[in-house]
């Protein structure tokens, strides 16, 4: 009898958030922030090297808590036809 290993580890999106002040980054299901950072431009340069090395979405939030700007990585997985 024969077992096949999955190709890859199933892996959560990224989300850059604000909280107490400070942006931080964490995959899709934990509850503690994988990194965090004093600007929002540092967050995001951090969350979407991470989500490119897990092939996975990252979701930029507003101030505010709302999405937005939403990327996928790679391109080729985006489900959308538009650019941007």
């Amino acid at each position: 009898m024969t077992t096949r290993k999955a190709a890859t580890m199933a892996k959560g999106d990224i989300e850059t958030y604000p909280q107490d002040g400070q942006w931080k980054n964490r995959p899709e299901g934990n509850q503690r922030a994988s990194s965090v950072h004093g600007t929002k431009e540092e967050a995001e340069a951090a969350g979407r090297d991470m989500a490119k090395k897990r092939d996975a979405e990252h979701v930029i939030k507003k101030q505010d808590g709302t999405i937005g700007e939403k990327n996928t990585y790679p391109r080729s997985r985006d489900p959308r036809e538009i650019p941007g």
